[in-house]
């Protein structure tokens, strides 16, 4: 009993359409179209994502109507048609375009369970009233997918400063809109500027080291958004101003001067990523130190010079260098005498060992007592030239660092010595050292031992 309504509407639908002359074969002519007809279609909800129940609902409809088509698509085509209504049986008729979520009502709207993204787009309904004319509206829906988080993909995470491009592409299977994170925050303008019409390509040419940090891209819709994973970059710089520091004080360029045998530590410092390989040179000549850093444990004179320290960055392949002259302080001058052994036994060698001697040494000479009376000069060492004086016994030996050495102690040894210095400036130094000479009980006891049995004679009082 439900034929016959059927039957009679397609063959009204089929004479309507038998008249039409719009070019897609719809029965909608423009003589059987109401004058002034306004037909409206809303989606409810107005903005819905995949999975939601969606209406399109319908306003503007007049007169005592018989029957709806629903299409899906841009025109009045049988392969667009989603169903057909006959409002007086209720009877529905799936078309082509059907997907077994759309409902026809009695109202005339359409009713889509579970919407998917693949239901957006045009949908227009057509009427049938009983004056067998037509009415038409239209409406657009556009269901927004719940969005997949997105992927950063990039050329490389560590490129080096001013040399290298960058690369970032957000990867996303949803045509969403896309923004750009940078540490977190918005990507800065600057960046910004380095993107592609549609958002997801980031280039930037001659990377800086500021842009170095953690990137994300995010995409979304008016129902979702989804951020993806950071992806960190590097940028390797430098090394820059490269300075040698002691003491956590800037160095580089100075002279640094250090009291005479105490310690002190260089420490060579640059901006760089990443840290860079050290080397250290004295007076041009590489040492063996690898470190940001060279401890000096004593310093004497022999430490004294220029100390550079090269900085070399195995990423960049650049280096750069700083130096600093370290010299003895002005307390140094006062000399020291120290006898070593400090307390020798008769028969040894002494060596009467000088410390802070003059730098600029034009000669000097030993007495053996005050320097006053020169027929007790030792010795004298000008430029290099070795001369014996009075005293001399053929057992003292002179030093380039004015110190002096006696062979073969013996008691008469023991006394004053006196070191006379003078410098280029004409600048005279005089310092005294008491040496005391130990005698050698062993061998004296041997020597009583023998008298007292009739070999020796004992010394006479």
């Amino acid at each position: 009993m439900c034929q016959e309504p059927r039957l009679l509407l397609h063959q009204t639908w089929g004479a309507i359409k038998s008249t039409s002359s719009h070019p897609s074969g719809s029965f909608s002519s423009a003589a059987f179209l109401s004058a002034g007809a306004e037909i409206t279609i809303t989606s409810e909800p107005a903005q819905p994502a995949e999975g939601d129940n969606v209406t399109l609902a319908v306003q503007g409809l007049s007169g005592e109507l018989l029957a709806y088509n629903w299409y899906a698509g841009p025109t009045l085509s049988l392969s667009y048609l989603v169903a057909s209504y006959i409002v007086s049986t209720g009877d529905e008729t799936p078309g082509p375009a059907h997907t077994g979520r759309e409902a026809v009502r009695p109202d005339g709207s359409l009713n889509i369970q579970g919407a998917l993204p693949g239901h957006s787009g045009t949908y227009i309904l057509q009427t049938l009233n009983r004056q067998f004319q037509t009415e038409v509206g239209y409406g657009h829906l556009q269901v927004y997918e719940i969005l997949a988080q997105p992927v950063v993909m990039t050329n490389s995470t560590a490129l080096v400063e001013r040399r290298d491009t960058l690369r970032l592409i957000c990867s996303s299977p949803s045509p969403a809109e896309v923004r750009w994170f940078f540490n977190g925050d918005t990507l800065p303008i600057a960046v910004r500027l380095g993107l592609s019409p549609d958002g997801r390509v980031l280039t930037r040419h001659g990377i800086r080291r500021e842009e170095a940090g953690a990137y994300q891209c995010e995409v979304w819709n008016p129902v979702s958004v989804s951020r993806s994973e950071p992806i960190n970059l590097t940028v390797y710089f430098g090394p820059e101003r490269v300075a040698i520091l002691q003491d956590s004080t800037a160095r580089t360029g100075c002279t640094i001067k250090v009291d005479f045998n105490t310690s002190f530590t260089l420490w060579c410092v640059s901006q760089s990523c990443p840290e860079p390989e050290y080397m250290w040179a004295f007076n041009g000549r590489a040492l063996k130190n690898g470190q940001d850093h060279l401890n000096i444990s004593s310093m004497t004179a022999a430490q004294e010079g220029t100390y550079t320290c090269i900085a070399k960055n195995p990423k960049t392949l650049l280096s750069g260098s700083a130096s600093v002259v370290v010299k003895l302080s002005a307390a140094v001058v006062a000399m020291t005498i120290v006898p070593v052994p400090t307390r020798p036994m008769e028969g040894q060698d002494v060596t009467l060992t000088v410390h802070g001697y003059p730098k600029d040494l034009l000669v000097y000479a030993w007495y053996r007592g005050p320097a006053s009376e020169p027929n007790r000069l030792l010795s004298q060492l000008p430029s290099g030239n070795w001369i014996a004086g009075p005293a001399h016994t053929g057992r003292e030996v002179g030093f380039a660092n004015c110190s002096l050495l006696v062979q073969k102690l013996n008691l008469t040894d023991a006394g004053r010595y006196t070191l006379k210095t003078v410098t280029l400036q004409g600048k005279t130094e005089m310092l005294e050292v008491e040496l005391q000479v130990a005698r050698d009980i062993a061998s004296t006891t041997v020597l009583e031992e023998q008298a007292n049995d009739g070999r020796l004679p004992l010394p006479s009082d």
